[in-house]
C-alpha cells in the first residue's frame, strides 16, 4: 500500500484508541465489518471511498473538523496514482521485460479510447499458449497505463486453471471490496444485488481492470462491466471465442532477436557477447517461449561457472530438454500441465497421438485418420486444443510449438498404451501412401483423376488439389514411406515412387527426391523384377541428375537400368536408360555420345509406341545441340519439337506437354542469346516465364526468370534485368541454385534502377 493509506489507517487507529474503542465496538456503531477496520488500520486495505469514512466518523462520534481531518486522509490515499489492489507491485522479472511492441502499442491505444464520449469500457483480451508471457503483458502495460485511470488500478487473479476456480460472484465481492465499497453497503445490497452495484460502481469511475488468468466466457462476462470508462485487460490460455465486441492480441513465442534480448537481459552483454551463436542457439532450443527463456536464463544467471555452450548441449537432448527447463520451483512442463488436465478426453488424445507426426503441422484429415474418428468430430477436437493454447492454427493446418510436441511425447508415453500408439501411426501411415499414390497419378499418363470408386477425405478434384496436398503433407508421406521400407513392404514403396515420377517435376528443388526413388530402387530390388529395378534405378538417375548435379553418378545409375531394363525385356525403359545416359553425358561435355545415346532412347521409344518418351527425346536432341553450341541447328528441331507437341497435345498428359512446352521456349530463348539475337531470346524467355507462372511451379519459374534477367543484362537492359532478379527473389527460394544467382547479379547491378510495369511480380 501507499504511505497515504498507511498514514490514514494510522490515523483511524488513534482515533479510535482516543474514543476508547474497540474495534469490535467500532464496527457495531459503524456498520464497518470488524476485518475491513483491522486491514484500514494496518494499511493493508486501500483507503476507503467516502460513504465508508462517514459511517467511521459517525461512529468515532468525530466533530466536524476531526471528520475533516480523516476524510482528507482518505482522499490522500485515493489520489491519482492510488492503486488499491497493488498492481504497482509487480512480479518478479517483469523489469526484463522485452518485444511484445505491437501488443504495447495496440493497448495504449485502446486505453486512449476510454477517453472518448462512447459511455462503453474496452476491453481486451489477450491470449495464448502457457508460456507465453501474458500476464507479464498485462502488468508491464498497466504500469505504463495507470496514470491514465486516477480512480484505480486492480489486478484480479481469477485462477482459471484450479480444479475449482472462484465463482464470478465471489470475484465480483472482492473487486468492490478493493474499490472501497462499504460491508455495510454490500450487506444491504444483498449477494443477489452486487452484480448490480459492481455495474454501477465500475460506471462512475476511470478504473483500468485486469483480470488474470481467465478459465472460459462463462467466468469472464459477469465481470464486464456495461458502461463508464474503464479499460479491461483479460488474460487467458484460451482464446475466449465466444465474447463479443472485445479486442483480441493473441501472442505467441518471441522473434529470434527479441528472444535473444531477453535472455542478454538476464545474463549480461559481456557473458552474451562471448558466445552469441551459443546464446542463439539457447533460445532456439527454448522454442522463442518466454517462459522457457527465463528459466533458461536463470540457468546461466546463477551458473556463473557455466558456459553458454554447456546449457546448449544439455537442452539438445530433446528426451531431457523439458526436464532441463526446471529452476527451482518453475517448471515448463507444469505450466504445459495444468492446460492438459483440463482437456476432454477426446481432445487428451488427439493432444498425445499428434507427437507421432513427423512434420512441422497436419490437416484435420490426417489428424482424423490419427485418432480414428470422423472427420467432423476430429476438427471438433482439433479446435478444442487451438482455442486451449496447445496447438497453433494457420489456415486449415495446425501445428505444435516445439516444446509442446516434446511435452505432448511425454504424455503418449505416460498416458497412451504402446500397441494403441503404433496402431494408431501404422493406419495414418497407410492412408497417406494410399492417398499420395492417388494424388501422385494425376500427373502420370494414362490416370489423371481418381477413379470413381475412389473415397478419401481429402478432396483431389484436380491437379492443383493433388499438388497443394502432396506438399503439404510432404514430410509426414515421407515418414510413411521409410517406415514402410523398413517394415520390408516393398510393393507399397515402388507404387509411392513410380506416382511420384512426373510429379516430382512440379517439386524439384523438395530435396528428397533422391531418397524416395533411391529407396524405391532398394525395393524393387529386393522383389527381384527387372523391370520395376529399371524402372526405379532410372527416376533414381533423374534425382541425382536433376537434384543434386551428382553426374557421374547418376551415369553409374542408369547404365545400371539399361542392364535391368534389357533383361526384362522393356523397350520404354531402355528408352529412358538412354535419355538419362544422354543428359549426364551432355552436362559432363560428352557431346557425340551424347546424340548417340539420344537417338538411340528416340527410336527405342518410337517402336514401343510411347509418345511421351518420343517426345522427350525429341527435347533432349535439341538441348544436346544447344549444349554443343550449335545453336541454329538446336533452333530448327526445338521450332519442330514445339510443332510435335501442338499436333499430339490432346494425347499427352497436360502437366507432360505444359512442362515441355516451357522448356523448350526456355531454350529458343538460350539458343538466340548464343546468336545475340536478343529480341527473339527474350520474347521466349518471357513465355517460358508466363509459362512456368501460369502453372504454379514456381521452381520452373525461378529458373526462367534467371535466365531472362541474364538475357536482359547482355543486351544492355540493366533495368529490366534488375526486375527480372527482383522477381527472382520474391519467388521465396524456390529453387535455392536460381535464387543465388538473382543475388549475385543483383549485388553486381547495386541501387536499383527504374521498375519496368511489364516485369513488376503480379500482386
Amino acid at each position: 500500500m501507499t504511505g497515504d493509506d498507511a498514514a490514514f489507517g494510522a490515523l483511524l487507529r488513534r482515533m479510535r484508541l482516543g474514543a476508547s474503542l474497540t474495534i469490535e465496538a467500532l464496527a457495531e456503531a459503524s456498520g464497518v465489518s470488524v476485518r475491513g477496520i483491522g486491514d484500514l488500520e494496518r494499511g493493508r486495505r486501500a483507503a476507503p471511498q467516502r460513504r465508508t469514512v462517514a459511517a467511521l466518523a459517525d461512529g468515532l462520534g468525530l466533530g466536524d473538523a476531526e471528520r475533516e481531518r480523516l476524510l482528507a486522509a482518505a482522499r490522500a490515499g485515493r489520489s491519482p496514482g492510488y492503486s488499491p489492489a497493488g498492481v504497482r507491485a509487480f512480479p518478479r522479472g517483469i523489469d526484463d521485460f522485452v518485444g511484445r511492441k505491437q501488443q504495447l502499442v495496440r493497448l495504449a491505444e485502446l486505453a486512449g479510447r476510454t477517453e472518448e464520449a462512447t459511455g462503453r469500457p474496452v476491453v481486451a483480451v489477450v491470449s495464448g499458449p502457457p508460456g507465453t508471457g501474458k500476464t507479464t503483458l498485462a502488468l508491464h502495460a498497466a504500469r505504463g497505463l495507470a496514470h491514465l485511470f486516477p480512480d484505480g488500478q486492480l489486478m484480479v487473479d481469477l485462477r482459471g486453471m484450479d480444479d475449482a476456480p472462484p465463482a464470478p460472484s465471489e470475484l465480483i465481492l472482492g473487486v468492490l471490496k478493493a474499490l472501497g465499497v462499504a460491508d455495510r453497503d454490500l450487506a444491504k445490497a444483498g449477494p443477489s444485488a452486487h452484480s448490480e452495484l459492481y455495474r454501477q460502481t465500475l460506471a462512475g469511475r476511470r478504473c483500468l481492470l485486469v483480470l488474470d488468468n481467465a478459465r472460459d466466457e462463462t467466468q469472464v462476462r459477469p465481470l464486464l462491466p456495461g458502461a463508464g470508462a474503464a479499460l479491461v485487460v483479460v488474460t487467458s490460455r484460451r482464446m475466449l471465442t465466444g465474447l463479443e465486441s472485445v479486442h483480441r492480441l493473441p501472442l505467441g513465442e518471441l522473434s529470434t532477436e527479441e528472444a535473444t534480448a531477453f535472455l542478454t537481459a538476464m545474463v549480461g552483454s559481456e557473458r552474451a557477447g562471448s558466445d552469441p551463436a551459443g546464446l542463439a542457439e539457447v533460445a532456439h532450443r527454448c522454442g522463442h517461449l518466454p517462459l522457457a527463456l527465463r528459466v533458461a536464463g536463470n540457468w546461466l544467471a546463477t551458473r556463473t561457472g557455466w558456459s553458454v555452450r554447456r546449457l546448449t548441449d544439455r537442452l539438445g537432448l530433446e528426451e531431457r530438454r523439458l526436464a532441463s527447463l526446471t529452476a527451482g520451483d518453475v517448471r515448463v512442463s507444469a505450466a504445459f500441465d495444468l492446460s492438459y488436465r483440463q482437456l476432454t478426453p477426446s481432445a487428451a488424445r488427439l493432444f498425445r497421438l499428434l507427437s507421432l507426426l513427423d512434420g512441422p503441422d497436419t490437416s484435420a484429415a490426417c489428424a482424423a485418420q490419427l485418432i480414428g474418428r470422423p472427420l467432423f468430430d476430429t476438427e471438433d477436437t482439433l479446435e478444442e486444443l487451438v482455442e486451449t493454447g496447445l496447438l497453433g492454427a494457420d489456415g486449415d493446418r495446425y501445428r505444435f510449438h516445439d516444446l509442446l510436441r516434446l511435452y505432448a511425447r511425454t504424455r503418449l508415453e505416460a498416458d497412451e498404451p504402446a500397441a494403441d500408439a503404433t496402431r494408431a501411426r501404422t493406419a495414418m501411415h497407410r492412408w497417406l501412401l494410399e492417398t499420395a499414390i492417388v494424388a501422385g497419378r494425376w500427373f502420370e499418363p494414362d490416370h489423371g483423376a481418381p477413379p470413381a470408386t475412389w473415397q478419401g477425405t481429402v478432396d483431389l478434384s484436380s491437379a492443383e488439389n493433388a499438388r497443394r496436398w502432396l506438399q503439404a503433407e510432404g514430410p509426414e508421406w515421407l515418414a510413411a514411406l521409410r517406415h514402410t521400407a523398413s517394415a520390408g513392404e516393398h510393393r507399397t514403396v515402388v507404387a509411392v515412387a513410380e506416382a511420384m515420377h512426373w510429379f516430382s517435376d512440379q517439386w524439384i528443388f523438395w530435396g528428397h527426391w533422391p531418397e524416395v526413388f533411391g529407396t524405391a530402387a532398394s525395393s524393387a530390388e529386393a522383389l527381384g523384377d527387372p523391370l520395376l529395378e529399371a524402372t526405379h534405378l532410372n527416376h533414381h538417375a533423374w534425382a541425382m541428375l536433376v537434384c543434386e548435379g551428382r553426374h557421374h553418378d547418376s551415369l553409374t545409375r542408369s547404365s545400371q537400368a539399361l542392364a535391368a531394363a534389357r533383361r526384362s525385356g522393356d523397350l520404354v525403359q531402355e528408352g529412358w536408360a538412354h535419355m538419362y545416359i544422354s543428359w549426364a553425358l551432355r552436362l559432363l561435355r560428352e557431346y557425340n555420345p551424347a546424340v548417340d545415346h539420344n537417338t538411340r532412347a528416340a527410336r527405342l521409344f518410337e517402336a514401343a509406341g510411347d509418345l511421351t518418351g518420343s517426345l522427350q527425346a525429341k527435347s533432349g536432341h535439341g538441348l544436346a545441340l544447344l549444349h554443343a553450341g550449335r545453336a541454329e541447328e538446336a533452333i530448327d528441331v526445338i521450332t519442330r519439337t514445339l510443332s510435335f507437341l501442338d499436333e499430339a497435345e490432346d494425347l499427352l498428359e497436360p502437366h507432360i506437354a505444359e512442362f515441355t512446352r516451357t522448356s523448350e521456349h526456355s531454350r529458343l530463348g538460350d539458343a538466340y542469346s548464343l546468336l545475340e539475337r536478343w529480341d527473339d531470346a527474350v520474347a521466349h524467355l518471357q513465355t517460358a516465364v508466363a509459362l512456368s507462372r501460369d502453372s504454379g511451379n514456381t521452381a520452373l519459374e525461378s529458373f526462367h526468370v534467371t535466365s531472362l534477367g541474364k538475357a536482359h543484362l547482355a543486351a544492355g537492359q540493366p533495368e529490366q534485368a534488375y526486375q527480372a532478379f527482383l522477381r527472382c527473389l520474391s519467388l521465396a527460394d524456390a529453387n535455392p541454385r536460381s535464387t543465388a544467382e538473382a543475388r549475385e547479379h543483383l549485388a553486381r547491378l547495386g541501387s536499383p534502377p527504374l521498375p519496368d510495369p511489364a516485369l513488376a511480380p503480379p500482386p
